[in-house]
């Protein structure tokens, strides 16, 4: 049975402008529930992470400022959220909620969080809607606890993964894809293991073309025991900071061969969500809710 975390939902009043990018958790858990693809016995509701692993990744004076609401005003602005104790304390559950689908993942082949994927968290900060690494403290769990041996991270995320290219710059036992858009946010662009960046307007065939081509070359490559997906879904046309021009058959075909790729090898895979801003919320619910009907399709 597909296991999923799902965080509790964030009730504290955001203003104006600051909600569009909460709203589809709760939705994702509504549609998945209502079409009869999940029931409540799919999901489960994680603790927070124990500091330890956050602090594996994530240095102290930086935990500390977001533990007590400390943060520069800058980098709040750059986080894109207003502080609070209940924002930070759903960030420690879904930074558990990762570390749980590791375990679930290496038992059924893949587990799933309705949250995470918050790649643009930076050892020592945070930006574009990301407070904790979640991937990052995850991964980093699995190697403190030699659960794995070599891990590849898959960030098919629209905007560069550019906090976990950071937190594993010098690890080779965590190898960092992203493949993303070139004129895209982060302006400045760090050093993955492996950078594939897109043109704008970029299309179905194209884009796909360069997963089939890529991906499967990384994992004879790497030779991972274990991997993480990032399975973003601003890669739609209709998405209004993405810049590519993928449709929502071109993203599922995109995680399709994905899930074919760890099942081919028999490798598990722990899958976050990432980013989505479409205008209409009901076109990044859909194509998020496509990754779980895959996943549910192609392991049960």
């Amino acid at each position: 049975m597909l296991q999923i975390a799902f965080a509790p939902i964030y009730r504290h009043p955001l203003p104006e402008g600051h909600r569009f990018p909460m709203v589809k958790y709760e939705l994702i858990h509504e549609q998945l529930l209502y079409e009869g693809t999940c029931t409540d016995a799919n999901f489960f509701h994680p603790q927070p992470v124990d500091d330890r692993w956050v602090l594996g990744v994530h240095t102290a004076t930086y935990v500390q400022q977001l533990q007590t609401l400390t943060v520069d005003p800058k980098m709040v602005r750059r986080i894109g959220f207003p502080l609070s104790a209940g924002l930070i304390e759903r960030e420690w559950v879904i930074t558990q909620g990762t570390i749980d689908c590791t375990h679930k993942a290496r038992r059924d082949g893949v587990a799933m969080n309705v949250a995470g994927g918050t790649h643009h968290a930076f050892p020592d900060k945070g930006e574009g809607f990301c407070l904790l690494n979640d991937v990052g403290v995850a991964a980093h769990y699995l190697l403190e606890t030699q659960q794995v041996r070599q891990i590849l991270i898959i960030d098919l995320d629209v905007h560069q993964g550019n906090g976990t290219a950071v937190m594993f710059q010098h690890e080779p036992r965590v190898f960092t894809f992203s493949m993303h858009g070139k004129d895209n946010y982060p302006l400045h662009k760090e050093q993955s293991d492996l950078d594939v960046e897109l043109p704008t307007g970029m299309e179905d065939e194209e884009y796909l073309n360069v997963l089939y081509d890529t991906l499967p070359k990384l994992i004879r490559q790497v030779q991972p025991d274990f991997l993480f997906y990032v399975s973003g879904v601003d890669i739609l046309a209709s998405d209004r900071l993405g810049k590519l021009n993928v449709s929502r058959e071109g993203c599922r075909q995109r995680d399709r061969f994905v899930f074919g790729e760890a099942l081919r090898h028999q490798l598990p895979i722990a899958v976050s969500m990432g980013g989505g801003y479409s205008p209409r919320i009901a076109d990044i619910v859909e194509a998020h809710c496509n990754t779980f009907r895959l996943a549910n399709e192609m392991y049960f």
